[in-house]
């Protein structure tokens, strides 16, 4: 079965392009175009029945994704299930379950049986988190345990898949000689960085980058490649470990088009607001106009319980400069576990 991107190579106007063309008041031909150049994204799991088909990209209506999932200290589905309805009436175009707690495959099935929108996540979470249940630590990951994890989740039907490829031994070299504040932030890309550092060895996402697309690509999963080393502080921002990053990205996207498989590229997290136009430009320029996927940003470090404000005034600025795909803020964000008014909010703000 072709990929939403090989058909439209081949000049195949798909019905999920035709769906998107209507929403955007584009022709399907616009659609088919944007999608064949890479310049815009439809994650739909060949496995997935959404209701409502969404692209990401140029040219495109900004779309806005709702973080929501459990954890250790609160597992509870019906939470989970006030807080989807509650990022669905706010308008979210996606959620992303990022569960770490409780029956991780049932979570994951829960939300795709319910959401009307697409559903992404970060398989190394779901992985990392069961390692830990059983008191094996993570240096004992390998490279067949992780690609069967992110096969897995693409079977079941997952959208779109965050995963941190742009952490590699020359990207960790910048991180190990900056100055920054706050090193890592990243969950995701924390796990990798330990994990490489243990064993001494590349990252398993970056040397086998082929195998991921492979997957990717029988289930039309579109990748959504990490900033794992995504400033936690804007002192810390547009630095060397971030920018050599987002050039490894950069070419990763270029492979993964080639191959066949959507890609989108993730950014930051904290930036000051004089700056958030450039990176989003940089990010454009570097990639070849590949979707660009940010939360937030924002633009200030000391709004705890505001966070869903400034989330929204750098995400303005950032759509404004061509983000395509803006992850929400909750007012929770940095103070503990939002409930469903919080990710409303959130996603109003966006």
């Amino acid at each position: 079965m072709s990929t939403q991107l090989e058909m439209a190579k081949a000049g195949i106007v798909t019905p999920e392009m035709r769906i998107v063309a209507m929403e955007e008041g584009l022709s399907p031909e616009s659609v088919c175009c944007l999608v064949a150049e890479g310049k815009a994204v439809i994650p739909k799991n060949v496995n997935h029945d959404i209701k409502h088909v969404k692209a990401i990209g140029k040219g495109l209506s900004t779309k806005v994704n709702a973080n929501l999932g459990t954890s250790d200290e609160c597992s509870n589905l019906e939470l989970e299930g006030k807080k989807l309805q509650a990022a669905v009436a706010a308008g979210t175009d996606s959620i992303m379950d990022l569960s770490t707690g409780g029956d991780l495959d049932a979570i994951r099935s829960f939300f795709l049986e319910r959401s009307p929108v697409m559903v992404g996540t970060v398989p190394i979470y779901s992985l990392a988190t069961q390692m830990l249940r059983v008191g094996k630590p993570l240096k004992q990951l390998d490279a067949d345990d992780l690609f069967s994890s992110i096969e897995k989740q693409c079977s079941q039907g997952i959208d779109y898949m965050t995963v941190h490829c742009g952490i590699t031994r020359q990207s960790v070299a910048f991180l190990e000689s900056s100055e920054r504040i706050m090193p890592c932030v990243s969950r995701g890309g924390s796990i990798i960085l330990h994990w490489m550092r243990e064993r001494n060895e590349e990252n398993p996402l970056y040397e086998y980058f082929d195998d991921l697309l492979a997957i990717a690509k029988r289930f039309d999963v579109t990748l959504s490649l990490g900033d794992g080393f995504r400033p936690g502080s804007i002192a810390d921002a547009i630095d060397a470990p971030q920018i050599s990053e987002l050039m490894i990205l950069a070419d990763l996207a270029s492979k993964a088009r080639n191959f066949g498989v959507q890609v989108m590229i993730e950014g930051p997290g904290h930036v000051p607001i004089e700056h958030i136009k450039s990176h989003v430009e940089l990010e454009k320029r570097l990639s070849d106009e590949t979707p660009f996927y940010v939360l937030g940003p924002l633009p200030t470090d000391i709004a705890a319980g505001y966070d869903h404000i400034t989330g929204a005034v750098g995400g303005a600025i950032a759509a404004a400069a061509g983000a395509d795909f803006l992850c929400d803020v909750t007012p929770a964000e940095h103070l503990g576990l939002p409930d469903d008014t919080d990710v409303y909010l959130g996603v109003i703000a966006s």
